[in-house]
């Protein structure tokens, strides 16, 4: 019996390998014969264009489009990650990417500015000039009266959409040379080979000619040349998870500007002058209003080490917080304790105005504010004299004649 199941199991697994192998060969013989139906067809507008593709080769990039996503530094290497879009020529990258991938800046740049000299071409400007700052996407040296410089094109500090002349220490521009800000960008202008970053290229971008300008020989060329997308699709690298989690910072979410200190030296002297004041009033408070308070925290479990054990937990939280560049959390903190201590400071105000008799309690329960004359008619009346009833004498009365 148990010999029996054993074959069944085998006989099953030969049959799948077999099937298996039967599939793989198919598979084969259709990307053979695509290949080579391509290549036969090569030119000719009228048989349907096919494209073999895998994970290292494309041919024909007429429908694919890139997008440049963001500059980021992995693995101390200044990289440029972007998407290729299999239908992005039509679609202007907003279906799903084939894959995300990343390569370095000076490939991405140089390949960039391939494509723009291969656009001049096409358009037929003869006097096409390559901009000034190409020079910079190799290591190029540089020398100033104090050291001999390395610099090359990079990503710019504190951003991943923009791009940065690079200083290096060494001739093969590996090693940074930061300042004392811990920046290593240099004060070169090259906004004119600046990557449109989020904005959507496509590989191929046909120009019109006239039939006579143009052949067969011509389409296919600019189907299978892409200087932009070739040149970084064969220097790829995939954008692991790591990557992927890189670059994408939130202006409002990263360091503290001056902008922002300011505001956060501001409330923080708010809050400090409220907790002074706080602590001020609080020393001149009357013993039967400081026994109410006493008592109003019993009722609610607190006890007055708790409050302000409370207070500078949360202090110490909100310090934390600040250091670790989280502003949402922060501001939020901050606006809460400041509210807190204005609304106590306001209600210490209001009793010590109502315990020195500046204000009275109405019947309805409202604070009101006594009347001035009222006030004169209350000293008025204390200040009148009192007669004692046991001295008082009765009036004479006169003799009647």
């Amino acid at each position: 019996m148990l010999f029996c199941s054993f074959y069944r199991i085998s006989l099953l697994g030969v049959i799948l390998a077999l099937s298996r192998w039967v599939t793989v060969v198919a598979e084969d013989g259709n990307n053979n014969y695509y290949n080579e139906d391509a290549n036969n067809n090569q030119g000719d507008d009228n048989v349907q264009e096919v494209t073999y593709d895998d994970d290292q080769y494309i041919k024909y990039w007429t429908e694919y489009a890139v997008l440049p996503k963001k500059c980021i530094t992995y693995n101390n290497v200044d990289m440029i990650v972007f998407s290729v879009f299999p239908n992005g020529y039509k679609t202007m990258c907003t279906d799903d990417p084939m894959g995300t991938y990343m390569t370095t800046v000076p490939t991405f740049v140089g390949a960039y500015l391939d494509q723009l000299e291969a656009n001049a071409q096409d358009q037929g400007i003869d006097d096409y000039e390559t901009p000034e700052s190409a020079q910079f996407v190799e290591c190029y040296p540089y020398q100033t009266n104090q050291n001999l410089y390395y610099v090359q094109v990079g990503c710019t500090d504190g951003t991943s959409q923009s791009l940065a002349v690079n200083i290096y220490k060494d001739e093969t521009c590996e090693t940074p040379w930061d300042d004392e800000l811990g920046s290593d960008d240099a004060s070169f202008d090259i906004s004119d080979i600046q990557v449109p970053f989020k904005q959507c290229k496509a590989c191929v971008i046909w120009i019109d000619k006239d039939d006579d300008q143009v052949d067969d020989q011509y389409f296919e060329n600019k189907k299978t040349q892409a200087p932009l997308c070739s040149g970084i699709w064969s220097q790829k690298e995939v954008c692991d998870r790591k990557c992927q989690k890189m670059g994408f910072e939130n202006k409002a979410n990263v360091g503290w500007n001056t902008s922002d200190k300011v505001l956060l030296s501001i409330l923080t002297l708010f809050g400090a002058g409220m907790l002074l004041a706080i602590l001020s009033r609080r020393s001149k408070m009357s013993k039967k209003d400081s026994l109410l308070e006493e008592a109003a925290m019993n009722a609610a479990g607190l006890q007055q080490s708790h409050v302000i054990g409370i207070f500078i937990l949360i202090i110490v939280v909100i310090v934390v917080f600040a250091l670790l560049g989280l502003k949402s959390i922060t501001w939020a903190l901050l606006l809460i304790v400041n509210t807190v201590l204005f609304g106590y400071l306001m209600k210490l105000t209001v009793d010590s105005g109502v315990s020195a008799g500046s204000t009275v309690v109405g019947p309805d329960g409202q604070i009101i504010q006594r009347d001035d004359s009222d006030s004169s008619d209350d000293e008025d009346e204390e200040k009148k004299p009192t007669q004692n009833p046991s001295s008082y004498k009765a009036p004479a009365i006169p003799p009647i004649s």
